[in-house]
């Protein structure tokens, strides 16, 4: 494993290096879910880079950029474990954005305005302009990223296709706990009560997927934030169901036949976001 601060030196150590290069984006506090990514990317590839950058602009909420949980060496260290020909790149914000961290401007086909996009003013460009900085300087055969994401993944391929990128997004299912919390960077922050709660999201998206078949789309929705309002530490924050490729929110006076479940919730200050395939 050899560690990177500066593109410019990466770039040269890639060069020399025989392809095909798989890249794996990460934002730091490694779990298993991560790991996957990397193992899956070094299966396909002769060499893997990961990047491990808390990328500013993606962040509305200053505070919550602060919060963000940040642990590079014991990040480092279960790199190190694997076996495989791995480089990590682990930038200043000055090194990706230069003087001025700031988000460019992408055409996003309207995938960033809903769900998350909503939510968190200005969330999709801050990822486009990243993820198009690291695609264009490391030029990767392929790219990995998980559905836990799965809007940010489909941002991701709009921004390939868009900019007529070389790079093949590989989506990867979601990695869970046992009881079949997602994993996330920021489960690390719930509090032993808190925790507890988390793996209702992933309950209440089994219910959807259960009965999504059998009652109008409406009625689903209704019966979610009913099941919401029996916890005082949960505030559900939105629950949808979309055409899993335009993202698009399906009829409410209709059953689910297909789609992709999304749901996004309040656990004390944390907030989780979960989704599932709900064919």
């Amino acid at each position: 494993m050899k560690v990177f601060k500066a593109s410019k030196s990466l770039v040269s150590h890639l060069s020399s290096q025989s392809r095909p290069l798989g890249f794996v984006p990460t934002m730091g506090a490694l779990h298993d879910g991560h790991l996957s990514l990397i193992n899956k990317a070094l299966e396909q590839n002769h060499s893997v880079l990961v990047s491990i950058f808390i990328n500013p602009t993606q962040f509305d909420n200053q505070t919550d950029l602060e919060n963000y949980p940040t642990h590079f060496e014991a990040d480092l260290q279960k790199i190190e474990k694997i076996n495989g020909n791995i480089s990590v790149y682990l930038p200043k914000a000055f090194d990706v954005y230069g003087q001025n961290i700031q988000s460019k401007s992408f055409d996003l086909g309207g995938l960033d305005l809903i769900m998350e996009g909503e939510k968190r003013s200005g969330h999709f460009q801050g990822v486009a302009t990243v993820v198009s900085y690291f695609l264009n300087t490391f030029q990767p055969e392929k790219a990995y990223f998980g559905e836990k994401d799965f809007q940010q993944l489909r941002i991701v391929n709009h921004i390939t296709q868009s900019q007529k990128l070389k790079t093949k997004i590989v989506s990867c299912p979601i990695v869970r706990e046992k009881d079949g919390l997602a994993m996330s960077s920021r489960n690390a922050l719930l509090t032993e009560t808190e925790r507890k709660f988390a793996p209702k999201l992933y309950e209440s998206l089994c219910y959807a997927k259960k009965n999504a078949k059998h009652i109008q789309y409406g009625q689903l929705k209704d019966r979610i934030n009913d099941f919401f309002k029996k916890y005082d530490l949960l505030t559900l924050d939105y629950f949808r169901i979309t055409n899993a490729a335009t993202l698009k929110e399906i009829d409410l006076e209709k059953p689910v036949s297909k789609g992709r479940a999304f749901i996004a919730a309040h656990l004390g200050k944390i907030r989780l976001i979960d989704n599932m395939d709900m064919s």
